[in-house]
């Protein structure tokens, strides 16, 4: 069997381990909340899978290492066809897992039990398919060890190659293409047909005639490498997925909140690190030990890059709106991040090789602990670094720990020249280089000359402008303003009511408008907000916030709203759901979606009116959105909103009651009706009665798009657009 096949095998392979990465994630969301911890919890435990795979692995293939090339190359072909089974048990497992968290186990749904609960059952889900994942690495290598040992020793670069190439097709195509066509479950099945076909064309290939190359041989000193360079591995893989979390903050301003945002950053990040290890492969002798030691000093100045492309002087931008122009924005984020990206590339690649020299065992043992430091940078960078440093501070800490390698790297080398490379005069300029990127480059945060800027686990959140320009932006990004819509998400359903209201309940809280609106009425008011930061700032938007916040009646609950509808037994005569901004965002679609409905309705009391913000979109995502809504209840009515964009959904469980000309201010408490128009020239009357005249027809809503199916988890309409906007 010729090596290069093995090029073909860790392409596809590398695709479809993408795809399960990102649906898996997607379907562990859907069932256990878009919160923070919950996400670290399924990265951690794909890239434990990892991990655990490559070292067992290795393990394996130590004890397997008198056997012929068929051996491993067989057990390769199984691991894939394994992987492909996850696609279907999987899916399955994390529903199970819902299902039994779900049904009654109360202990389970507080916040501490839950995680636990809910880890352990992700962890049942996708380690074993992740391992399977890890093993491919060792077991690959062992079968090339045995078919060309002249080329084995290389052998890992060689696979590290082609998986990160298909990694960046497997980050591509299935966002710009295969979900919005397939939808999820869908783009696992191709995922699986891939699999398949991998695994059994590798079985029936390992029949062949194979050569008989013995392979019991020692590794020489020279390919056997030292204790640092798992240090080192250790330190790449934490500084890279740490910086990571970084960049997606930094950059999400520029290129929006959009899946295609991230998938853009991971793309480069990808892309840049296969022409690193391309590089490598052609340029480097994995057994000179000066290999890549400009490529270590320069790897710290290379980190702070995104200090310069993040950096709002660009083009004179002083809007967060400007800043949302895709081109730009991808232009930005590959200078922040692809000269960094290609570097770690070709170090990474080049460490393993020379720890291993080709060796399946060392190889995986190097790989994990690769991976061990991939597991922690995340979780160093979202719940320490960032809320403590923020982005800009943030990767000056993470960058320090690379110079102090090229540092090692100077000193390792003397005052001698390594190739045409002079260490120390390119380490002063690599330093000389950074205090410039930090001192002379700015954060976009300093175009608010007033502002107020809290940090934390999940979000950074600024407050800006004065009366009725106040903004809040969270990553960059603009959620709301002060305005009467989000006034009428909260009188309008109150107003509805055929029965005096007690509770209510605010899905976001934004500026806190319609909540504070709710309290008007003198009821019983929680708001569940994701972003622990966002309730914080109340007090900058409304004055008398923090005297409402004091208030027994309000009940603030830092959460997921979909997963505090699963937990929670209340029952609300009135539930508001305004979910941030664009409709495209990611995760959005679970507050839009038919199975969210499903969760809802049993928490409307009877009578009860649920309340959706749909603030506009094109034709075909206004038309999924109702749709989903009359799949969902019986009675649904739609206001345009009162200047003239976005639509207020109202849905009960039970008919509307009639309503009498001039009757719903009437039934409003004096502060309601004063809170209704606090920002407008009008009286409560006038108000209703333009609320009252902008209703729309479902049928209107839905009649531009009448093929297009209602959101739900599987198919998320809104988010995936790429095909149907620009290709029509």
């Amino acid at each position: 069997m010729k090596i290069r096949w093995f090029f073909l095998f860790f392409l596809v392979s590398g695709f479809c381990s993408l795809v399960y990465e990102v649906v898996w994630l997607r379907l562990a969301m859907a069932r256990f909340g878009v919160t923070t911890p919950m996400v670290s919890m399924v990265l951690s435990v794909f890239m434990a899978g990892l991990g655990i795979g490559s070292w067992a692995g290795g393990a394996v293939m130590r004890r397997w290492r008198h056997s012929r090339a068929a051996a491993p190359l067989r057990l390769y072909g199984v691991l894939e066809l394994l992987i492909g089974l996850s696609s279907v048990l999987a899916p399955r497992t994390i529903e199970a897992g819902y299902q039994w968290l779900r049904g009654g186990h109360e202990l389970a749904w507080n916040s501490s039990s839950y995680y636990l609960s809910s880890g352990a059952w992700i962890a049942l889900s996708l380690l074993p398919w992740c391992t399977c994942m890890g093993a491919t690495f060792p077991f690959a290598m062992a079968a090339i060890r045995r078919l060309n040992w002249a080329q084995s020793q290389q052998s890992f670069s060689y696979l590290y190659l082609a998986n990160v190439l298909g990694a960046i097709l497997g980050t591509l195509i299935p966002a710009f293409v295969l979900i919005e066509l397939l939808g999820f479950h869908g783009t696992l099945e191709v995922a699986r047909a891939l699999n398949f076909v991998l695994g059994g064309g590798v079985i029936l290939l390992s029949f062949a005639d194979q050569p008989d190359v013995h392979v019991d041989r020692v590794f020489s000193k020279e390919w056997r490498g030292s204790q640092p360079i798992l240090w080192l591995l250790f330190a790449t893989g934490l500084c890279s997925m740490a910086m990571e979390v970084v960049w997606i903050r930094e950059f999400t301003i520029y290129l929006g909140n959009v899946v295609y945002a991230f998938s853009a950053i991971l793309a480069l990040y990808l892309g840049a690190t296969f022409w690193g290890s391309r590089i490598y492969r052609r340029t480097a002798n994995p057994g000179d030990a000066g290999v890549g030691i400009g490529a270590w000093i320069a790897l710290g100045a290379a980190s702070l890059l995104p200090l310069l492309a993040a950096d709002p002087r660009w083009q004179g931008l002083d809007r967060p709106e400007q800043f949302q122009q895709f081109g730009w924005g991808l232009l930005r984020a590959a200078v922040g991040v692809c000269p960094f990206s290609a570097l770690a590339g070709f170090v990474t690649p080049m460490l393993v090789d020379r720890w291993s020299g080709g060796d399946p065992d060392r190889a995986g043992k190097a790989y994990a602990v690769n991976v061990a430091g991939s597991i922690l940078g995340p979780l160093v960078a979202g719940f320490w670094i960032l809320p403590w440093l923020g982005e800009r501070w943030g990767l000056c800490a993470l960058a320090l720990p690379l110079f102090v390698i090229g540092m090692g790297a100077v000193r390792s080398s003397g005052s001698r020249a390594v190739g045409r490379i002079r260490p120390a005069p390119l380490f002063g300029a690599c330093v000389a280089a950074a205090l410039l990127l930090i001192f002379l480059t700015k954060g976009y945060e300093t175009i608010f000359q007033r502002r107020i800027e809290l940090r934390d686990y999940t979000a950074t959140v600024i407050a800006t402008g004065e009366d009725m320009e106040r903004r809040l932006l969270v990553n960059g990004i603009g959620m709301t303003s002060l305005t009467t819509i989000t006034k009428v998400m909260a009188h309008l359903p109150l107003s509805f009511l055929d029965h005096p209201a007690q509770n209510s309940l605010v899905i976001c809280f934004g500026m806190g408008t319609t909540f504070r609106s709710m309290m008007s009425w003198g009821i019983e008011a929680t708001a569940v907000e994701l972003v622990p930061s966002v309730p914080k700032l109340f007090g900058y938007f409304h004055e008398d916030g923090p005297e409402l916040l004091r208030s027994p009646r309000a009940h603030i609950v830092i959460d997921d709203g979909r997963r505090f509808l699963e937990r929670s037994p209340e029952r609300f005569d009135v539930i508001a759901v305004d979910p941030p901004p664009p409709t495209g965002a990611p995760t959005s679609s679970f507050l839009y979606s038919r199975e969210f409905y499903a969760v809802l309705k049993p928490h409307l009391k009877t009578g009860g009116i649920a309340q959706i913000w749909f603030p506009g979109g094109d034709d075909v995502t206004q038309a999924s959105v109702a749709k989903a809504l009359r799949d969902s209840f019986p009675y649904v009515r739609a206001f345009q909103s009162i200047d003239g964009w976005g639509v207020h959904f109202l849905a009960r469980m039970e008919p509307f009651p009639p309503v009498v000309n001039g009757e719903m201010p009437h039934k409003m408490p004096e502060a309601a009706a004063d809170d209704l128009v606090e920002w407008r020239d009008v009286t409560p009357q006038e108000m209703m009665d333009n609320v009252m005249s902008r209703e729309q027809s479902l049928q209107t809503l839905m009649a531009p798009a009448p093929a297009v199916p209602p959101i739900d988890d599987d198919r998320p309409i809104n988010e995936y657009f790429f095909l149907r906007k620009y290709l029509k």
